[in-house]
């Protein structure tokens, strides 16, 4: 390695090492707001009414699309309090409102909704209010279930969108390897077919992905239903997502016609002593196929995570530019392997090699960003889904960078002249490690897609609604009986009311549900005063909540509310505590009910 190259490194690896800095730093800012956060209810969770209200409003963090059965409303005795289609209250993109029945009775009613948030995903959740009084309440878990994503469907779904990101890569990573390292690979029959199965399964996916976001979105199967007028047959879809990919088939349109002048341009064209291209059109097919790349992620990034929260101004180029930057690597892995077997000339491995290095360093800097972004802390990496799917694809990619690296070496053995008179043992070495790298990169593609479908983690700790954290004790609490739970919690900060324990008891109410008696306490056992205490309940076998309980200072370290658990399974209590401006925690207990 030359000077030059060796102060590159060096250079790449300082600015990395201040970046991790700098966004470790970073971790302890505001959440982001998104994945379909519930901002605020009307009636409000958990209060109570004079009189019946003309119908219920939900307003969230962003615009929703309403699948079938977006908001649903049960009467104490578990029957329909709802009438009409629920619609966006005012015209405005993130509310939701649905009329009542007139004449309701007093108690204590059951809001269930499900919505379709602006990163495309379904979230959902439960609340109740009361008109003139609390009551008991008999809603089953079925009816607060609503409307599920067929099992097939999702699979289908899932497949198809991970068919579309394994076909963008082969097709921008095949074409840029032509582009820069290999003129003369348009000509080889081995190259074109990489270059068709990626613009192929592109096409073929985005069609299927068309065909199935509706009974995605609305929670049908494929065979049509035996309903003539089903209550999902009038109901919007996110309307963007359909946007978005009718531009990536105008794109591939505009792709092929691109695909055939590379090929009849750079293949017919001849190349010179040193493998380059004599005609003049390289540049010009360089910049089209960059500005076609760069629509096609487009199509992407517009309705991912990065579309939504904070930053969306640097999220979305950030997003696009990780994404060419994985297409290129991946695509040039695959296309690397198929020029091997051609007899490739060292040069061109080399340049790939270059390409490579830098394609790493972007993915590397983008992908912290992104993880700081989606992330925002430690308790989030290792305690959800989002976390440990990003901790799997870092762990891929780091292997990939080592097999990478024993690439290098056998790329430079292969240069020498005692290597040339071996007759490529080197080659043979080399394509094995390249075949290692792409059977990898086959699995960076499958937790890209998983993460793609995953609420961040820093919306799933700020919303209360992942379900797999650990928990660290469990309860068990049977109707009727009083149920005391400790939960241990630890804000980081400096203060003394930063750590310290919460003790809380469920008290059965005559009215139905719980009232909430929160103690927190130091770690000396003194009260810990905190500005902050915040509640909420989910059922995850069911997907129903965060039921938010709000919560009233009682005096020092002292907190009360109500909570209305009625339906028996295995919930989770969710406990927030904000000990300054900038600290606060989360953390979870079991809370067996019934049964």
């Amino acid at each position: 390695m030359t000077t030059g190259a060796v102060r590159v490194h060096r250079a790449v690896g300082a600015l990395i090492a201040v970046l991790t800095a700098v966004l470790t730093v970073l971790g302890g800012a505001g959440t982001a707001s998104a994945h379909g956060a519930l901002v605020s209810t009307d009636p409000a969770q958990n209060s109570v009414v004079p009189k019946q209200p003309p119908a219920v409003t939900l307003t969230f963090g962003e615009g929703v699309t309403l699948p079938s059965e977006a908001l649903r409303v049960f009467d104490p005795a578990g029957k329909r309090a709802d009438a009409g289609t629920p619609e966006h209250a005012d015209g405005r993109a993130d509310t939701v409102q649905v009329a009542l029945r007139g004449g309701l009775a007093d108690g204590t009613y059951t809001v269930a909704w499900q919505v379709i948030s602006a990163d495309s995903h379904p979230v959902g959740g439960a609340f109740t209010f009361s008109i003139g009084a609390p009551s008991a309440s008999s809603v089953s878990v079925e009816e607060l279930q609503g409307p599920r994503t067929d099992g097939l469907i999702s699979f289908l779904y899932g497949t198809g969108r991970a068919v579309a990101y394994a076909a963008f890569a082969l097709l921008a990573g095949a074409a840029a390897f032509v582009l820069i390292c290999w003129p003369a690979g348009a000509s080889v029959r081995r190259v074109q077919r990489l270059l068709v199965a990626g613009w192929v399964g592109l096409l073929g996916s985005t069609v299927v992905l068309m065909m199935l976001r509706g009974p995605y979105e609305q929670g049908s199967g494929i065979a049509p239903s035996a309903d003539p007028a089903p209550a999902h047959a009038h109901v919007p879809v996110d309307e963007r997502i359909y946007v978005a990919l009718a531009a990536r088939l105008l794109l591939l349109a505009a792709s092929g016609v691109f695909l055939v002048l590379l090929v009849g341009q750079l293949g017919q064209s001849g190349t010179d002593a040193a493998g380059r291209p004599r005609s003049r059109s390289r540049s010009r097919l360089g910049a089209a196929g960059l500005a076609l790349a760069v629509g096609l992620s487009a199509t992407w990034v517009v309705t991912d995570h990065a579309s939504e929260g904070a930053q969306v101004w640097l999220a979305l180029p950030v997003t696009a530019l990780h994404l060419l930057a994985m297409a290129a690597w991946l695509g040039g892995l695959v296309t690397l392997v198929a020029g091997l077997r051609q007899g490739l000339a060292p040069a061109a491995v080399e340049r790939f090699s270059l390409v490579a290095f830098v394609s790493v360093t972007v993915l590397v800097l983008t992908g912290l960003y992104r993880s700081w972004r989606e992330v925002g802390s430690w308790d989030a990496l290792f305690g959800t889904e989002y976390g440990r799917l990003l901790l799997i694809k870092a762990g891929c990619v780091t292997l990939m960078v080592g097999v990478a690296w024993i690439s290098r070496s056998r790329l430079a053995r292969l240069r020498t002249d005692a290597e040339a008179r071996e007759g490529g043992s080197a080659r043979a070495g080399l394509r094995r490690s390249v075949l290692t790298e792409s059977a990898v990169a086959v699995v960076v593609l499958v937790v890209t897609t998983m993460l793609t479908s995953t609420p961040p983690g820093r919306t799933a700790r700020a919303d209360a609604s992942d379900p797999r954290s650990p928990a660290a004790s469990a309860a068990s609490a049977a109707p009727g009986r009083t149920v005391t739970l400790k939960i241990p919690f630890d804000t980081g900060g400096r203060t003394a009311n930063a750590k310290g324990t919460a003790t809380m008891r469920l008290v059965p109410a005559k009215s139905g549900g719980y009232t909430v008696r929160l103690q927190l306490a130091g770690t000396g056992g003194e009260p810990a005063d905190v500005p902050e205490v915040r509640l909420a309940f989910t059922l995850p076998a069911r997907d129903l909540g965060p039921l938010q309980v709000t919560l009233r200072p009682d005096g020092a370290g002292r907190w009360s509310g109500a909570a209305r658990l009625a339906l028996a399974g295995d919930w989770t209590v969710w406990m927030t505590v904000r000990s300054s401006d900038v600290d606060e925690a989360t953390s979870s207990q079991r809370l067996p009910i019934g049964g």
